[in-house]
């Protein structure tokens, strides 16, 4: 059955709940306080780009852009992307992270990167991140992706963020 997901920007007011869906989706603490740490870093939040996917109203899952940096480049990262366990496998993630970026297609940074499943995140167009030559000082296997934003090439370098998780 094929199910139409609406989204939209989250509200101040989806705060708590945007932290119970982390600690459901991971099973665990250190993502809800990677999220406080986002949320706390003026350098990184983007609230505008917080979406949530709704089910009779009520947020069940998020996509949030933040900024980091490729060399001197700013770009942006794709993460937590969060789904309530009740509705994994029913499309809502795809739906709430298609919402994202799209909406990032506006912004000026040249590329999205992600850290996450290396199965999942080809389908929005992710390639391997060293394709592009980006480095992460911690981290340089399969599950670190980069997707270009519009015409932009993506840069390549060392990969920084303003929250390490």
């Amino acid at each position: 059955m094929f199910i139409s997901w609406k989204t939209r920007v989250a509200a101040a007011a989806d705060e708590q709940v945007l932290r119970e869906i982390t600690l459901e989706a991971f099973g665990r603490q250190y993502e809800v306080d990677y999220l406080d740490a986002l949320r706390a870093e003026p350098a990184a939040w983007l609230p505008e780009f917080v979406y949530v996917a709704t089910a009779d109203e009520r947020p069940i899952a998020y996509a949030l852009l933040t900024l980091a940096s490729v060399g001197s480049t700013p770009v942006l990262s794709l993460g937590p992307v969060a789904v309530r366990p009740a509705y994994q496998g029913q499309g809502v993630g795809d739906t709430v992270v298609r919402a994202v970026l799209a909406r990032a297609q506006g912004r000026p940074e040249p590329a999205v990167v992600v850290l996450g499943h290396a199965e999942y995140y080809p389908r929005f167009g992710f390639r391997q991140a060293t394709e592009f030559g980006i480095r992460h000082p911690q981290y340089d296997g399969p599950s670190l992706m980069a997707l270009a934003l519009g015409d932009h090439a993506v840069p390549g370098g060392a990969l920084t963020y303003p929250v390490e998780g």
